[in-house]
């Protein structure tokens, strides 16, 4: 059986997308679960499961996203868990990409592609097409060596009897999960093929919101002090400096790679300082970003 597990936090614009998109991929037993908390998401969902009995909405205690995914998977039935968000949308045939490598008992993770759907002809676009391009290469290069890889959040599956709970402080739960299940000796995949649409931000304040969070997972001693790595400051410019100066296409392209820079340096001193020093709570660091909503 497979469980499909999607949060969503005020998602009322997009949850439907998400919805429609993965519906016609379900096999036969399969449940969606829809973990949220505000009513009109909630609405939204209800009506769905009013046409859809596949469908069923969890009541969300709005204690942050791994409380929420806890409660999801305390109620999954899955085998395999697919954890997705409810502001992206995947390809028509995404599930059948990401389950295929489950052939193997030895897999127990298995990663979907992000690709966005920003405009590449802003900074901020750029950027997005930029990181999922080298965060994409990476992936495909460990997979290849059979090398420990980290799942993406925004699509992902997993054996369910591998997974108890996510700490309720991870920044990083696609990490934290990742980590936990490789650590058991199971194979981390990744199926390119596997294609999950998503908006990333416009501004430069969402998208410092949004990377303090999910980067500063690895800050956390559930990533930081594990055995395996795949990504911290340093790894980034080792491996990605070259990439990132071989990926513009023009010269106006190039002057907002050399920024890019710049903000991940921001970027990973606020990791720094709000993890490492401060050690601020996930309910100051989890901040919504409005600008990858409902476009």
């Amino acid at each position: 059986m497979l469980s499909v597990l999607i949060t969503a936090f005020r998602e009322a614009t997009t949850i439907g997308r998400a919805i429609e998109a993965l519906l016609p991929q379900l096999p036969p037993e399969a449940e969606m679960l829809i973990v949220c908390p505000d009513p009109a998401t909630t609405a939204i969902v209800d009506e769905y499961a009013t046409r859809y009995p596949v469908i069923r909405h969890v009541a969300d205690p709005q204690r942050g996203k791994p409380v929420a995914l806890n409660v999801g998977l305390k109620v999954a039935q899955g085998d395999i868990v697919v954890l997705s968000d409810g502001d992206v949308v995947v390809a028509e045939d995404a599930l059948t990409h990401l389950l295929a490598p489950f052939a193997d008992p030895q897999v127990g993770a298995v990663s979907a592609h992000p690709v966005s759907v920003s405009p590449r002809d802003t900074m901020m676009g750029y950027w997005s097409y930029l990181l999922t391009a080298g965060i994409h290469q990476i992936r495909l290069n460990r997979d290849r060596d059979a090398k420990f890889l980290v799942c993406s959040g925004y699509l992902f599956a997993f054996r369910r009897a591998l997974i108890t709970q996510v700490p309720e402080d991870a920044l990083a739960e696609d990490a934290v999960i990742s980590h936990t299940i490789a650590q058991q000796g199971y194979r981390v995949r990744y199926a390119p093929q596997a294609h999950v649409f998503v908006k990333y931000p416009t501004t430069y304040q969402d998208w410092l919101r949004q990377k303090v969070r999910s980067a500063g997972g690895y800050a956390q001693d559930y990533i930081r002090k594990s055995p395996l790595r795949m990504r911290s400051a340093w790894l980034e410019i080792w491996y990605g400096t070259q990439l990132a100066l071989r990926y513009p296409r023009h010269p106006r392209e190039f002057l907002w790679t050399l920024l890019l820079f710049a903000a991940r340096l921001h970027l990973w001193l606020l990791v720094f300082i709000n993890v490492r020093v401060l050690h601020r709570p996930l309910s100051d660091l989890w901040q919504r970003v409005e600008s990858t909503k409902g476009g």
